[in-house]
């Protein structure tokens, strides 16, 4: 069975397959009819380096040790073993195109090449353009903006890096077709990662007025100062820092939030035929009847939640992703012989979704899709790591889901263990764990991204089914060591009156429960 595995940039779960009602998705949509999606699938941290390091090696980022972008893992914290080279391992012709591992030094400036990869990652050559002055503003001048619909003939090279990617990974299939030999083909796209450059003509499935703002565009009363992500790479853009807006809270005016939530789903379109245009390749190829195809993202995005924007945080909205995996003969039934399972849509004509094929309310973790990928394929499951793994080469700390893909209907909607949210079963529920780094309590120039050094405080999330449980306390990096017994702030939402966790209940509830679940998960 071969592999074929999405990843795309910052996308959270504004999907049709997923309610969204506004966006229009539909070859994602053809997908999921086809997969099982779940629904409360979480990354281990809001920004890319650290989550991509840990779920394409299986270990979470305390054992990465990697919170920003500034170490490689086999350097720093031990000689994992990744899952594409687990794949090479075992008889795979493994291939990267366009943003799979964050580039640069947390990825050895070589995408992890040649221990994950069988030939060098393809990064498209326009990728380098993605920051310039390449937006045209009302001036009639280019600008670096955040907002930036663009006419793709008047950009460097007449192309844009998705499309790209999208081109070379239809080669590679072809490629692999010819070859006969089984492949584990990553494929990375950046959008809707800012800034939020696409094809211009999207804008027109999103007409201005049908984009309403968050529904909870405020900074919650009772948010700690820690908690908060002051969103420094949007205040970047030209656009933005036009505006001149207050710093660390002051809002963005309504009009300029419609712009950037039409933006974002202009960005997502765009994607949608990109992949659209891949999965109709793979049918043309003979592949998709024995070809895995797996699609996540590395975490959400922020669209004026809570008063914020980007990701930077352990709030849903930052950490939460979709994950579907199409399994032939398991997740849908075998087509015949030249049959289309992925025939492409055009979502400028096609009308009409399509739901998931099955659905898990489930929660899990992107920690778990290494060996949950390598018991789909029938490789041997790697182990689970020990207490301390950083001497072991390959182990996951992820655990395979790949069993929920078999459950019935009726089992997946109740999203728990056969449990009625007391107390007693809450050690039997799955949670995720997601964390992220602070360099103070108050929001500064550098709360979201802060470099290994400067951490003083880190912020580890519990998500359950019902709720949502964090604690910020202290840190020290020098010898990456959190101090539980010195708790700087604290958070718990209750799901099921509170989905958007606007109202923490963190100082009104008894939770000693919750902390001695939290801190055991932690030593585990």
């Amino acid at each position: 069975m071969n592999v074929l595995f999405i990843i795309v940039d910052d996308l959270r779960p504004v999907l049709g397959c997923y309610g969204d009602k506004l966006v229009k998705s539909p070859n994602i949509d053809q997908l999921a009819s086809q997969s099982m999606v779940f629904s409360n699938a979480y990354a281990q941290q809001a920004l890319c380096a650290p989550s991509r390091v840990s779920f394409l090696t299986g270990r979470r980022p305390d054992t990465t040790r990697l919170y920003d972008f500034y170490s490689y893992w086999r350097v720093h914290a031990g000689n994992y073993s990744t899952m594409p080279q687990y794949f090479k391992e075992n008889g795979y012709v493994t291939l990267s195109v366009g943003k799979v591992f964050h580039p640069g030094v947390s990825s050895n400036y070589s995408d992890d090449y040649p221990y994950s990869w069988s030939i060098p990652p393809f990064h498209p050559s326009t990728e380098k353009h993605e920051n310039d002055k390449t937006c045209r503003g009302k001036d009639g001048k280019l600008h670096a903006n955040l907002v930036c619909p663009v006419n793709v003939t008047e950009m460097p090279g007449g192309t844009l890096p998705d499309i790209q990617s999208t081109e070379e990974a239809i080669h590679l299939l072809n490629v692999m077709k010819t070859a006969r030999q089984k492949f584990f083909l990553a494929v990375g796209y950046h959008k809707p990662h800012i800034p939020l450059r696409y094809p211009q003509e999207f804008l027109k499935l999103y007409p201005l007025e049908n984009i309403t703002l968050a529904p909870d565009p405020w900074v919650p009363k009772k948010l700690p100062s820690v908690a908060y992500n002051p969103w420094m790479d949007i205040r970047q853009r030209d656009d933005v820092e036009a505006l001149n807006v207050s710093f660390p809270y002051g809002p963005l005016p309504d009009d300029f939030q419609r712009r950037i939530r039409q933006s974002y789903y202009a960005a997502v379109s765009y994607l949608d035929v990109q992949v659209g245009l891949l999965l109709s390749a793979l049918d043309d190829a003979g592949l998709s009847n024995n070809t895995i195809v797996v699609f996540t993202a590395d975490h959400g995005w922020s669209l004026g939640e809570h008063g914020e924007w980007a990701k930077y945080s352990n709030f849903d909205v930052a950490t939460r992703v979709p994950l579907m995996f199409y399994v032939p003969r398991m997740t849908t039934s075998p087509v015949s012989q030249g049959a289309r399972v992925f025939p492409y849509l055009d979502p400028f004509s096609h009308t009409g979704g399509s739901s998931p094929q099955g659905q898990s309310k489930k929660v899990v973790e992107l920690v778990s899709l290494f060996p949950t990928l390598a018991e789909l394929a029938g490789l041997q499951v790697p182990p689970v790591c020990p207490k301390m793994s950083f001497g072991v080469v390959l182990c996951t700390e992820g655990r395979s889901i790949a069993h929920y893909l078999n459950i019935s209907e009726g089992e997946v909607e109740r999203g728990k263990e056969g449990c009625d949210g007391t107390e007693r079963c809450s050690n039997e529920e799955p949670v995720a764990l997601s964390q992220y780094p602070r360099p103070a309590d108050a929001p500064q120039w550098n709360s979201d991204k802060p470099r290994l050094m400067d951490i003083r405080i880190m912020g580890y999330s519990m998500r359950a089914i019902d709720y949502r449980y964090t604690l910020w306390v202290q840190y020290d990096p020098s010898n990456f060591s959190a101090d539980f017994r010195n708790v700087h702030a604290g958070e718990l939402y209750m799901m099921d009156n509170d989905p958007n966790q606007d109202y923490n209940v963190y100082n009104n509830t008894s939770h000693g429960w919750l902390f001695k679940k939290i801190t055991d998960l932690l030593k585990h």
